[in-house]
């Protein structure tokens, strides 16, 4: 007897997305309000898992502009969730070789990002680009479920 076909994997994406990633087939999105980051999953998920996604230069002007405060208000509701991540779509040899337009200090950059690690428990993944990022997100999430399925056993 055949396996029936996986329960596709619910995303939710927050409705203020503006270049969204492309998730596989065995996706489905629903576009929503999210209190915090960009997305998490749906079927009871919502309130456990956040991942906030930033671009290189989002990042940067998060970390050093105006904007610093909001940014680290994120960070701060996202303690809240136990399942949380900060994926970055570039490489983090993109900022040890300033490949990016601002002033800031490369060092400073990565040092913020270990700050957010140690201060709020949200580790930042460096996953290239937005493909790449899409389909690491895909399979983390797919891993918090597999292994709350084991623990549930």
């Amino acid at each position: 007897m055949a396996k029936p076909a996986p329960e596709p994997l619910v995303i939710l994406q927050d409705h203020r997305e503006g270049l969204p990633w492309k998730w596989s087939d065995a996706c489905r999105v629903e576009i929503v309000h999210l209190p915090t980051a960009d997305y998490s999953m749906g079927n009871g998920w919502s309130g456990r898992v956040a991942c906030e996604r930033k671009s290189l230069p989002d990042l940067i002007n998060s970390l050093t502009t105006a904007r610093r405060d909001v940014f680290l208000d994120v960070c701060r509701r996202m303690q809240a969730y136990e399942h949380r991540l900060l994926v970055v779509e570039a490489d983090i040899a993109d900022v040890l070789a300033h490949r990016y337009d601002s002033r800031a200090n490369a060092s400073s950059i990565v040092g913020s990002t270990v700050a957010l690690f140690h201060d709020y428990g949200l580790a930042t993944a460096w996953w290239h680009d937005a493909r790449t990022a899409a389909d690491l997100v895909e399979r983390w999430f797919r891993r918090i479920v597999v292994k709350a399925a084991v623990h549930a056993a």
